[in-house]
């Protein structure tokens, strides 16, 4: 049976400067625990601290550039592209650009603050 989602909910996001965080599927709006879904808007100059995350997460680059640094180099994503991380890699996201970043990231099992393991040092 289709589930319709009339509107995301907005849950809190981790960095330096406020990032808007609508999640349209998992644990907060729908209760799903395999997959989130969530729309990101990010300001320039945001850095969120780094990660070593027990999940899977997919991204893709709406509008702007989101800069992904992980242990194997910096990657810019830009508006149109698209990066995977797997469950245990390190990982820092930023938006230096004056821009910012608008970007869906989708992630298996769903995102928790559990299982995000943020770097206190960051």
């Amino acid at each position: 049976m289709p589930q319709f989602i009339e509107r995301p909910v907005v849950v809190e996001a981790a960095g330096n400067k406020p990032k808007q965080i609508e999640e349209f599927v998992g644990r907060v709006n729908t209760g799903d625990d395999a997959i989130s879904i969530a729309r990101m808007v990010s300001p320039g100059g945001w850095v969120e601290p780094a990660q070593t995350p027990d999940f899977r997460e997919m991204t893709v680059v709406l509008k702007g550039t989101l800069q992904v640094e992980t242990r194997e180099g910096m990657f810019e994503v830009k508006t149109g592209q698209g990066i995977i991380l797997e469950p245990g890699e390190w990982v820092r996201y930023s938006t230096p650009g004056a821009e910012g970043a608008e970007y869906i990231a989708v992630c298996t099992p769903a995102f928790s603050p559990d299982t995000v393991h943020r770097d206190e040092a960051s």
